[in-house]
């Protein structure tokens, strides 16, 4: 799909840490395919990131410096790829931990005091990975709920890739061009519904 230049920025990341996780590698993976397409992309992840488990009492100390840094790297990017791993049917605890700071207000900062800012009118588009055969299905119908509460547009477009053990080849790259296929698709659609909103 080709679309009218400039596209919206777009940030893509993954709800995990692990060295070899299949999410880690699906978010690479995204993130280069919307590069070839001509999308500036900014690929972080999220152990780059020094935050500690929310709580209200350090947060009452002070918001971290890396949680103010995520607010704004997210508050700058139009349009979102997540890309959530499934544990015990649901999203990881990194990922929630992530949202709950960076949705957090910041009382003493009146730029920063609507906790939604960095949310709000994000078009966000859904991927996962696992060994199993529904992909991280499970993750996502969990984690789109959560989304929509923290006032982000919810591509309809996701896609869940199953069997991720041998959907990589040794240098992360997608084996199937279906598979390529599948996550082009809901990059397109992320990319097309900010640049819509944007207008």
């Amino acid at each position: 799909m080709s679309f009218p230049k400039p596209l919206p920025k777009l940030l893509v990341f993954a709800g995990s840490t692990r060295l070899n996780s299949f999410n880690r590698k699906l978010a690479a993976v995204a993130a280069a395919l919307a590069r070839a397409g001509g999308a500036e992309v900014t690929h972080v992840e999220l152990a780059d990131f020094d935050i500690s488990m929310y709580n209200a009492d350090l947060e009452a100390r002070g918001t971290p410096p890396d949680v103010m840094k995520l607010k704004q790297l997210m508050f700058e990017h139009p349009a979102w790829i997540i890309c959530s791993p499934e544990y015990n049917g649901s999203y990881t605890a990194l990922l929630k931990n992530t949202i709950d700071w960076v949705s957090s207000p910041v009382k003493s900062d009146p730029a920063w005091q609507d906790g939604f800012k960095s949310f709000t009118g994000k078009v966000v588009g859904v991927l996962s990975a696992s060994p199993g055969a529904l992909g991280g299905l499970r993750s996502q119908s969990h984690l789109v709920p959560l989304l929509l509460n923290s006032h982000c547009w919810v591509a309809p477009r996701a896609f869940a890739l199953g069997n991720a053990g041998s959907a990589f080849d040794a240098e992360g790259e997608l084996v199937s061009d279906s598979h390529r296929k599948n996550v082009q698709a809901v990059i397109d659609q992320v990319l097309f519904a900010a640049q819509r909103l944007a207008a």
